[in-house]
């Protein structure tokens, strides 16, 4: 899951900063236009430390996330897992794949306080502090935000299995030809010259333009969440 990408860092955060200004700009002006659309979906986006992958399920009770962060270098791969129940935060729960790694729980009750908190380290379970708290409900609300603007604006993430003939073999088990850019092939293709199997990428598509996320030799689509299993 450590899938760095570290040519493709400037590109992207010059094409996806703006695509996430004009998704911004579509909560404000879109409201109407959340009909349609579906209540599984997956999208992403880069910032400065790395790559954020989002997958989301909207149910009328309220919405699931899942989102996984892979740094360029520094830092951990970090899955997070937050629950609303209407626009009430019920659940974090965050597993950072660090030496040693960590994992931390806090449920919230119907009125939004903490019912329940803990960290878990080497089997060492300790509390919370509020600030910390504070810190992880502030971050839900980030990452919801962006969701939210990211899903108006039919940002899409989309992974699979690289071929020597340019197309990809999804997670959903459809073979495509991703539109990307010549930066962006080429990038592939060389990481794709050290490996002994077909890589795996994964990249965004939106009404505008595809860019590439993540080049890796693991198997996204052996832990990719699907609308059934999330």
């Amino acid at each position: 899951m450590n899938s760095f990408n570290e040519g493709a860092v400037s590109p992207l955060l010059s094409v996806w900063r703006r695509t996430l200004l004009f998704t911004g700009v579509l909560l404000l002006t879109a409201c109407g236009s959340r009909s349609g659309l579906p209540p599984f979906t997956a999208s992403g986006f880069v910032d400065d430390r790395g790559v954020i992958r989002i997958w989301r399920k909207d149910a009328s009770d309220g919405v699931r996330l899942l989102s996984v962060f892979s740094p360029w270098r520094d830092g951990e791969t970090t899955t997070s897992e937050y629950r609303w129940q209407g626009e009430t935060l019920s659940l974090i729960e965050l597993k950072i794949y660090g030496k040693p790694p960590e994992h931390v729980r806090v449920r919230f009750d119907d009125r939004g306080e903490p019912s329940f908190m803990q960290r878990e380290v080497e089997g060492q379970k300790e509390p919370l502090s509020d600030d910390r708290i504070a810190l992880y409900r502030y971050r839900a609300g980030q990452i919801r935000q962006v969701s939210d603007a990211l899903r108006l604006g039919r940002v899409i993430l989309r992974q699979g299995r690289w071929h020597a003939n340019r197309t990809v073999t999804t997670c959903e088990g459809e073979v495509v030809k991703p539109d990307l850019e010549p930066w962006a092939i080429n990038h592939i293709l060389s990481r794709q010259s050290r490996s002994s199997s077909d890589v795996s990428v994964a990249w965004l598509e939106a009404p505008e333009s595809s860019q590439l996320l993540l080049v890796a030799n693991s198997d996204f689509c052996h832990w990719q969440p699907t609308a059934k299993t999330f």
